[in-house]
């Protein structure tokens, strides 16, 4: 398949695509217990439902700010480097687009559950989540599968850089550290290591001092009633 040339330089050195499977991996996990916890809320349970809520916001923030990464500063670079596979990017676009409806969705159903913790509103909301999953899923396994070999062959690794340090640069620095729990949660040693060598030797310091413990004590909040 025929595409422009990248260009490089011999200092380039490659992106470490695999990252981005790493975070997958948290992303669709709390996508599937979102839904799981929700609907083993007990109808009434309201200080249940605002725990569910808060966590909810914070996946959001989290998905909304990876995407838009992705918009701003992985598809321009490579739409401008890809001849006949732009069709992969442009369906990564309308992909987010579908993906983002969803997570509106589910935004709009949150507040009435959360407010009364009704088993009808719990309900609709846990379907709205499961639209949003189905969704989701079916954009990251494409992303993995068609995406990320383009990026591989067309990025630098500080062009793939660039996601990372808008993510950082757009979320409070706790659910910064937060989000780097949710990607480090599955990972093995190798993946951890990867993930933990790119940061600086501060944050690194902070994660284990702060950010580690504090990761533990919001999962066991959240989700002392996962099944």
């Amino acid at each position: 398949m025929k595409t422009t040339a990248t260009p490089q330089t011999q200092t380039d050195t490659r992106p470490d695509t695999h990252q981005m499977v790493v975070i997958h991996r948290g992303i669709r996990r709390e996508a599937r217990l979102l839904i799981e916890l929700v609907t083993a809320t007990a109808p009434g349970d309201t200080a249940r439902a605002r725990v569910l809520a808060e966590h909810f916001r914070t996946y959001r923030l989290g998905l909304h700010n990876h995407h838009t990464g992705e918009d701003e500063h992985l598809w321009p670079v490579l739409l401008a480097r890809v001849d006949l596979e732009a069709d992969i990017v442009l369906r990564m676009e309308e992909q987010h687009e579908r993906v983002a409806a969803t997570l509106a969705a589910a935004a709009a159903a949150l507040p009435a559950w959360e407010a009364t913790a009704a088993e009808a509103d719990r309900d609709r909301l846990a379907a709205v989540l499961a639209e949003h999953r189905a969704v989701l899923v079916e954009h990251l396994d494409e992303e993995e599968k068609s995406l990320l070999p383009l990026a591989d062959r067309h990025l630098t690794a500080q062009e793939w850089a660039a996601m990372g340090e808008h993510f950082a640069a757009s979320a409070p620095k706790p659910k910064v550290l937060f989000f780097l729990g949710m990607a480090l949660e599955e990972a093995d040693r190798a993946e951890r290591r990867s993930m933990l060598r790119g940061l600086p030797l501060p944050a690194r310091l902070i994660w284990y001092a702060v950010g580690r413990p504090a990761y533990a004590r919001t999962v066991r909040t959240v989700r002392r009633t996962a099944r």
